[in-house]
């Protein structure tokens, strides 16, 4: 069999992305370089030229993930950059991690995460699309759908047990989902953790956002109510300019 034909630049390149991707703190290029054994000089070059792309960007003398990254996974409609210039504010004005999803087709699916190492996001452990009755965004997206969507929705997902919080009775998960304005996850997605999100106000698409902070500081979350609902307006008028 004919071995293919590399380009190791761009080899080298992925797997700066990649241990950027999997790490939860920003990387220092010392560190990308040791962690993937491309030489210093070379992974200066391909971060100068990733960043300039978009691929990744600087935060707070490290690397993480760059927008251009979350557009290539972007639902079609929402503006990937901008959308995370206004989570990046969220998150800096409440001091949370913040979170972007969306349905996309007939799953939902996280957009975005901003986060840092003294707010870190939630350990994804189940994938959204799995674990949509147990998350606060998986909730405030159910809100969102027309009712018949949603109870299709719920009719092809299992509501596992994810913790001794998680709801796992649909017409309790109805209810909730109905009647209240921003959902709330108390530890049911992650002991320990709790989520405040709501649905982002547009037509063309549904998505919500949302914050995380500790369980500890869970009745902090409702302070940031007006500063999660700005966000999520600004996210749909940014995506309709």
């Amino acid at each position: 069999m004919t071995k293919p034909t590399l380009i190791h630049s761009v080899v080298r390149a992925l797997s700066l992305l990649d241990a950027v991707g999997t790490s939860v703190v920003p990387l220092t290029a010392k560190q990308l370089a040791r962690r993937t054994t491309v030489p210093l000089s070379t992974t200066y070059h391909l971060l100068r030229t990733l960043v300039h792309e978009g691929y990744l960007a600087c935060f707070q003398g490290g690397y993480v993930l760059g927008s251009e990254v979350y557009a290539l996974r972007s639902p079609t409609g929402i503006d990937a950059r901008r959308a995370r210039e206004a989570l990046t504010d969220l998150h800096n004005d409440s001091g949370a991690a913040a979170y972007l999803a969306a349905l996309r087709g007939e799953e939902i699916w996280i957009v975005d995460i901003i986060d840092d190492p003294t707010t870190p996001r939630v350990d994804l452990w189940v994938g959204l699309h799995e674990a949509a009755h147990a998350t606060a965004l998986g909730k405030a997206i159910l809100r969102a759908m027309a009712p018949a969507q949603r109870s299709e929705y719920l009719g092809r997902h299992r509501l596992a047990d994810l913790t001794p919080h998680t709801i796992t009775n649909p017409r309790r998960l109805l209810n909730e989902v109905t009647h209240a304005e921003f959902a709330v996850d108390n530890q049911e997605y992650a002991v320990g953790t709790s989520c405040l999100a709501l649905p982002v106000p547009s037509t063309s698409w549904t998505a919500a956002v949302a914050i995380s902070l500790p369980a500890t500081r869970a009745g902090d979350l409702g302070r940031h109510a007006v500063r999660m609902r700005r966000a999520a307006t600004r996210i749909a008028l940014d995506t309709a300019a």
